[in-house]
């Protein structure tokens, strides 16, 4: 699940070479075993598994998992939806975001500044789930103003690493 507090406090000032070599090895292949991770670092297993363990509790590792090909789902059609609201109450901004927070279709939304309030990814099967989408998310909320919607015609790029070198320089 993820967890927006993480990503306010300074994890990277806490972090050592290890710690980052650690988390860019997971990056890669989190399905690796400790034993194997371990000797990839250059620590002992039960060192490393502290260091792993440290690292979850931080917040630093937020989860891990298979990334599959939504396709495997049935799942052919990608959108990126602006959403501009009406208002902008506290109130209405958080009703918006419990109401995509609950929709199994969207896979990623953004709370914006700029043209937009919010930027949704959502993942369907066709123009059709689309629609309803649309409907259930978009048309029937009265604080919607408009939404735009930006079909994907190919994924160029799909990467859910981060460059940890930033982290090296900035450190």
């Amino acid at each position: 699940m993820f967890r927006p507090d993480v990503g306010r406090c300074n994890l990277s000032a806490r972090l050592d070479e290890i710690d980052l070599r650690i988390l860019e090895e997971l990056q890669r292949d989190s399905s690796r075993t400790n034993v194997r991770l371990a000797r990839i670092v250059g620590l002992s297993p039960p060192a490393c598994l502290r260091r792993v363990r440290r690292l979850r509790a931080s917040g630093a590792i937020h989860r891990e998992m298979a990334v599959l090909d939504p396709r495997i789902a049935g799942l052919h059609m990608t959108v990126l939806a602006g959403v501009v609201l009406e208002r902008e109450s506290r109130d209405l901004i958080a009703a918006f975001k419990r109401r995509v927070l609950e929709d199994q279709a969207v896979a990623q939304c953004w709370y914006l500044t700029g043209q937009y309030d919010f930027l949704v990814l959502v993942r369907v099967p066709d123009i059709t789930a689309y629609e309803a989408l649309g409907e259930r998310l978009f048309h029937s909320d009265p604080n919607v103003k408009r939404y735009e919607s930006l079909v994907v015609l190919d994924e160029v790029k799909r990467d859910f690493t981060l460059p940890l070198g930033t982290v090296r320089r900035a450190g």
